[in-house]
């Protein structure tokens, strides 16, 4: 949505976060941004129920305007990241039936002039992949505000993955993700990030997913408990409707680090299959699409002094894309849709956290490279925008003397 000043979000549902970094707690004494409840009959508002058109609502969310991407109703310790346009992001945690006040005049960007006929945009999301919020209502002062339904934009990417997209462990999780620098990093791009932590490519249980990839990406709700209590585990669960949507131009998949795992037990054959099956869902539903399938990195180990990467289903992956592409494996696909991306080299040992999954600075890597295959493989032109990306993060030295 855009705006033209004080904006107001009332929610469903609570709050409370703390951030580890690199081994101590990180500061979260966010702004608190509660206030006193609106009522869509208090005189001097404007206000926007959840279904009005104005609101433009990015990823999956269901008829309740749940972000099902990111969980069910509220979540209790959700911190929101919100902004105007590209500057930096604010954060703060949210509070079970509560109205809060995100843009005042002191917002940064609020009084920053704009280009002619340009109104600014106004931007919030979720953290956390697990955690959700649930839009109730959205207030504008009556005097000076109204909200302006935002175009798509011309390019659209889609990325299904697991833990190691979705963002887990890094700094801000969902807003530290390789893929959000990806696809915020090639600028004017719609974009839609399904990513569920510990789920498979094979459609089977792992590590507390009901259901792997060739199933979930093809529903509205995420994989969660919460999920399972409001929707259950039958035919009922609802579809999410693709042709309402615009189609992907580039669908990125990245998975199979959990059907590896010899605690899923998947084999390499039904790994090859639900691979073939995805890529044809996907193509199914986009025709035009053109699929990025990404090699695997599977940690690194030490080999005399120095670090080895390791990998996993790597002929598989490439008898998969060979399998769309006329047996053809140049960079470039051969004449088939289906195009693979290489990680190899791009990380070194210490862009692997303690617990496995990419550094903030790995997550860097990943995108920065991502973007130019997409560059050079497709020909889309990096836009001349400067958004803020990797949020909270310091990686230039202030200090003359040290």
């Amino acid at each position: 949505m855009r705006l033209v000043s004080l904006l107001v979000f009332a929610f469903v549902s609570i709050a409370s976060t703390t951030i580890l970094q690199n081994g101590q707690i990180r500061p979260n004494n966010y702004p608190d941004t509660a206030i006193a409840s609106i009522l869509p009959t208090d005189p001097g508002w404007v206000s926007y129920l959840p279904n009005s058109p104005e609101l433009s609502y990015k990823g999956r969310w269901d008829h309740q305007y749940i972000s099902w991407c990111f969980g069910n109703y509220t979540s209790e310790g959700v911190l929101v990241a919100y902004r105007i346009d590209w500057q930096d992001w604010m954060l703060t945690n949210l509070t079970e039936n509560s109205t809060h006040l995100f843009v005042t005049p002191s917002t940064v960007g609020y009084n920053i002039t704009q280009p002619t006929n340009a109104v600014p945009t106004f931007e919030m999301r979720v953290k956390n992949w697990a955690y959700g919020v649930q839009i109730e209502c959205v207030h504008a002062p009556q005097s000076a505000a109204r909200l302006v339904h935002i175009p798509n934009y011309d390019r659209t990417m889609e990325l299904i993955s697991d833990s190691l997209s979705a963002g887990q462990y890094g700094t801000l999780e969902g807003i530290s993700s390789y893929s959000r620098g990806l696809m915020y990093g090639l600028g004017n791009v719609e974009c839609s990030i399904t990513a569920y932590p510990g789920i498979c490519l094979h459609d089977s249980r792992c590590d507390g997913n009901l259901h792997g990839q060739t199933y979930q990406w093809l529903k509205i709700p995420d994989t969660s408990g919460r999920a399972l209590d409001i929707y259950g585990d039958g035919p009922d669960i609802p579809a999410w409707e693709f042709a309402a949507h615009p189609a992907a131009d580039i669908t990125v998949i990245n998975l199979g680090t959990n059907d590896i795992s010899t605690a899923n037990d998947i084999t390499v054959s039904e790994f090859h299959d639900s691979y073939v099956q995805l890529i044809n869902e996907v193509h199914a539903r986009w025709p035009t699409s053109q699929i990025i399938v990404i090699s695997l990195w599977s940690g690194f180990s030490q080999v005399g002094n120095t670090w080895v990467q390791g990998g996993g289903f790597i002929d598989t992956i490439q008898d998969v894309r060979r399998s769309f592409n006329n047996g053809a494996l140049n960079e470039r696909g051969g004449n088939g849709f289906v195009h693979y991306f290489n990680t190899t080299g791009i990380l070194e040992h210490n862009d692997i956290g303690p617990l496995y999954h990419p550094t903030d600075v790995g997550h860097i890597k990943l995108a920065r490279h991502l973007m130019q295959y997409i560059k050079l493989t497709f020909g889309w032109i990096l836009e001349q925008t400067s958004p803020e990306i990797q949020h909270d993060t310091l990686y230039s030295n202030d200090e003359s003397s040290y």
